[in-house]
């Protein structure tokens, strides 16, 4: 292991913005999710309506787990049921980007021909990775006790957070051993991921609830934070991490430096003609995000519409539950509005991903040999922000679909209607590429703020006019909403003057910059 404490500076060095940013995020939801809860549920008999009402909605269960009881802790917790698998997402890939797309790079090569022990790089990611996540359970559980309530429960729901942030880069760690590509690995590790919430769904909305102690995620909420905590859950996870590490170093032992357990696929000799231009290319190397994106955003859809009956019934009952979705979504629809704006960062962060997907061609040296050709660099990349254009067009329309399927309303429209927000996000990041190559994995920070306004800003009546710098606060709030046409005419000219303004600077800019 020489070495690792100076490759662990070096990963918290390049991460030195990513990975606060993220801590900061996620720990700032709760906090937001508690002030909500407060403010729509301000007495017990209001709490015991909405336990009432929704403990037994299985559509609830799936998407947010189980609800143990009707105090402001038991609904923050279930409240916060989906942020195990936002964190969980979190660390794999970074353990991910720190390992296997490092030595695709070929940086690893380079840190490995100095004094380093052979798991050194290995050792410093998780190092890094778990330590960010004991962080961010920290400052949940300080910032939610903070607010009064009980400070066990507190640290049971920051520990959840973090004991699922330790076993998913252990998945990680695992999944960079067996493929030769960094994508390969993160599609391992994000389907890891998907069946780790699917058990935990079937077995929280079913007789079967030994299933959800299959998962993870399920381990994350039978700590049961605020209803009996049930501290021994750790050990499993604990558990579970050191020994997906060790069969990470287990595994790294058994491959030479670049190469994987899963041998790749031989490629064809030459090239099909439908792999000849810069579109044809991009929508190979695109349309398995793609796919990923649409399917995922689709099954949320479905859940989230079949909910849509139960929310309208509390707005009805409750005047603050009302006012508090009517500040986030707005409009004659406020749940599905407020549902639409989510769906619409979810795109832009399928955008930011296809947009990066040029920053990540240049970096390994991919984009050197097809710029060697009689391809320019305008078409290459245009090649590529085509699907960061028309990419989110498709997997909004398919999520309004979706939602619209279960709650009864036509959604498309309005799902359409987060685009120019979507595109001002794509327009950033092609920006960063043109002119700070080195910091374009800004534009997930970018995302992460207007996230953190829209969720949490509008939710605690944050100041207008820091609301007003995510585009999304000045689209129409649809279904229900007025559409005016002057705000998407501003966003699409911001969007697309970023977008020109980064190709003319990557035209110009030397390639490739390290």
């Amino acid at each position: 292991m020489t070495g690792t404490a100076a490759l662990l500076r070096l990963v918290l060095r390049r991460d030195r913005l990513l990975m606060p940013l993220w801590i900061l995020a996620l720990a700032a939801a709760p906090l937001g999710y508690l002030s909500s809860i407060e403010a729509a549920y301000p007495d017990a008999v209001s709490r015991q309506h909405f336990y009432d009402l929704n403990a037994a909605s299985a559509t609830f269960v799936v998407r947010n787990g189980p609800l143990y009881g009707s105090s402001a802790g038991n609904l923050l917790a279930w409240q916060c049921g989906f942020v195990p698998v936002v964190v969980g997402l979190i660390a794999l890939l970074t353990v991910i980007r720190h390992t296997r797309a490092e030595e695709e790079a070929g940086r690893r090569e380079l840190t490995g021909a100095t004094v380093v022990g052979r798991h050194a790089g290995l050792a410093a990611a998780m190092l890094a990775t778990c330590g960010a996540c004991v962080v961010h359970g920290l400052l949940v559980a300080f910032g939610v006790a903070a607010q009064g309530v009980p400070p066990a429960g507190a640290l049971a729901l920051g520990a959840g957070f973090t004991l699922a942030g330790w076993v998913f880069a252990g998945v990680g760690a695992v999944a960079a051993q067996l493929t030769w590509g960094a994508g390969g690995a993160r599609g391992i590790g994000i389907g890891v991921l998907v069946l780790a919430f699917l058990l935990r769904a079937a077995g929280d909305s079913s007789s079967a609830g030994w299933l959800s102690w299959l998962s993870p995620i399920g381990w994350a909420h039978r700590l049961r934070p605020f209803a009996g905590e049930q501290w021994w859950v750790l050990l499993p996870g604990v558990a579970a991490t050191g020994l997906l590490a060790a069969l990470a170093v287990a595994l790294a032992g058994r491959r030479d430096l670049g190469a994987a357990l899963l041998p790749a696929r031989p490629g064809r000799a030459a090239a099909k003609a439908s792999l000849r231009s810069p579109w044809a290319l991009a929508w190979r190397l695109q349309r398995g995000t793609l796919l990923v994106w649409t399917v995922c955003l689709g099954l949320v859809g479905l859940l989230m519409g079949g909910v849509a009956k139960n929310v309208t019934e509390m707005m009805r009952d409750n005047k603050a539950v009302a006012d508090v979705l009517s500040r986030m979504g707005g409009g004659g629809e406020p749940y599905l509005a407020g549902t639409m704006t989510l769906f619409g960062l979810a795109a832009a962060g399928y955008a930011v991903q296809a947009t990066l997907k040029l920053r990540a061609e240049e970096a390994s040296g991919r984009a050197e040999p097809v710029l060697a050709t009689a391809t320019g660099r305008i078409g290459w990349a245009l090649g590529h922000l085509t699907f960061a254009v028309l990419g989110p067009a498709f997997v909004l329309a398919v999520t309004g679909l979706a939602t619209g399927l279960t709650s009864g309303v036509t959604l498309v429209p309005a799902a359409l209607a987060q685009l120019p927000a979507v595109w001002v996000l794509t327009g950033l990041a092609a920006a960063l590429i043109g002119f700070l190559p080195r910091f374009a994995a800004a534009a997930w920070g970018l995302l992460g703020g207007f996230l953190l306004l829209s969720l949490v800003g509008s939710a605690l009546r944050w100041n207008d006019v820091v609301l007003g710098i995510s585009p999304f606060q000045h689209l129409a709030r649809l279904p229900g909403g007025t559409f005016s046409v002057t705000p998407v005419l501003w966003l699409a000219l911001i969007a697309f003057g970023t977008g020109i303004a980064g190709l003319a600077a990557l035209r110009r800019r030397d390639m490739p910059v390290g």
